[in-house]
C-alpha cells in the first residue's frame, strides 16, 4: 500500500511538472510575441527640439518620439550619438527610430524610410535691428552664418553658390554669436529657433526676416531603416496623438504657442 501511494504521488508530481511546462510554453508564446524594446538616436544639440539638460536629452522631439513609441505599445531607449552617427545607424540597422529635427528630403528618401511630417519649418534670417537685409536676395553680398550640414546651409547655397567662401559654417549655436560679434552680417536658419534665441536673449539688437519666396517650407519626419515595418505603426500612433490633443500640448508646452493643426494634418495625406 506504501509503494502505492508513493507511486500515485510521483504520477501526481509529474503531472504538476507536465502542466508547469505547458504554463511555460504559454509565457514564452506571450514573450515572442511581446514588442522588442527599441532604441531612438538623436542629436541633441539643437534647443527646443533635443538638447542636453544636466545630462538628460530632452526637447520637443524627445516628448513626442517618447509618446508615440508609448502609443504604439513600445518599450524604448534614447541615445544621443551625433548627427553623422545617426544616419549611420539607422541605416546600418543598429537602431530602430531617429528623431532630430530631421527634414524630409528625396535624397534621404532614396536610403530611409520617413514618418508623416510632423513638422513644418520655414528657415528665416536674423540680423542686427540697423541691417540693411529685407530678403534672401540682400545675403548675395554678405557674409551670412549657417549651421553646416544643415537645410539653412543647403538654402544659402542655392542663393550665393555651393563653394562661396562668404558662407560660415557652423555648429549649431555659434552661428548666432557670428552675427552678434560682427563676423557674420547674418544668420540664416530654422525660424523656430531663430525665434527661440530672440526670445531668450531680449537685450540683442537683432530680428528676423521671414522671406517665403527663397526659403520654401521644409518638413521633419521621424527616420527608420528602409522598410521597416515600424512606420505604419508609428504614422498610426501620430495620428492619435494629433487627435486626442497631446501633440498640441507638447507643441505649446516646447514652442509657447499653438500649432496649426489642419496643417500639420493635411501633410498625412
Amino acid at each position: 500500500m506504501k509503494k502505492l501511494i508513493v507511486f500515485l504521488s510521483l504520477l501526481s508530481m509529474m503531472a504538476l511538472v507536465i502542466a508547469g511546462c505547458g504554463n511555460s510554453d504559454a509565457g514564452k508564446t506571450a514573450g515572442e510575441t511581446k514588442k522588442q524594446k527599441l532604441t531612438i538616436v538623436t542629436y541633441a544639440n539643437w534647443n527646443p527640439f533635443e538638447y542636453l539638460d544636466k545630462g538628460e536629452v530632452v526637447g520637443f522631439d524627445i516628448d513626442l518620439a517618447k509618446e508615440i513609441a508609448k502609443e504604439a505599445g513600445y518599450e524604448y531607449e534614447i541615445k544621443n550619438v551625433g548627427w553623422d552617427a545617426m544616419f549611420a545607424e539607422i541605416k546600418g540597422k543598429t537602431a530602430d527610430v531617429g528623431i532630430s529635427g530631421i527634414t524630409i528630403t528625396n535624397e534621404r528618401k532614396q536610403t530611409y524610410d520617413f514618418s508623416h511630417p510632423y513638422f513644418i519649418s520655414r528657415q528665416s534670417i536674423v540680423v542686427k535691428q540697423d541691417s540693411t537685409v529685407k530678403n534672401g536676395e540682400d545675403l548675395k553680398e554678405k557674409i551670412v552664418a549657417v549651421q553646416s550640414g544643415s537645410t539653412g546651409q543647403e538654402a544659402v547655397e542655392k542663393l550665393m553658390g555651393k563653394n562661396n567662401e562668404k558662407i560660415k559654417k557652423e555648429k549649431s549655436g555659434l552661428t548666432y554669436m557670428d552675427m552678434i560679434h560682427g563676423d557674420a552680417d547674418a544668420v540664416v536658419g530654422d525660424d523656430t529657433s531663430n525665434k527661440a534665441f530672440l526670445t531668450n536673449n531680449p537685450n540683442e539688437k537683432v530680428k528676423i526676416i521671414q522671406d517665403e519666396k527663397n526659403f520654401a517650407p521644409e518638413y521633419f519626419g521621424l527616420i527608420y531603416p528602409k522598410d521597416s515595418a515600424l512606420k505604419a505603426e508609428f504614422d498610426k500612433a501620430l495620428h492619435k496623438l494629433y487627435e486626442n490633443g497631446k501633440y498640441a500640448e507638447l507643441y505649446k508646452k516646447w514652442f509657447k504657442v499653438d500649432p496649426n493643426m489642419e496643417e500639420i494634418k493635411a501633410q498625412e495625406k
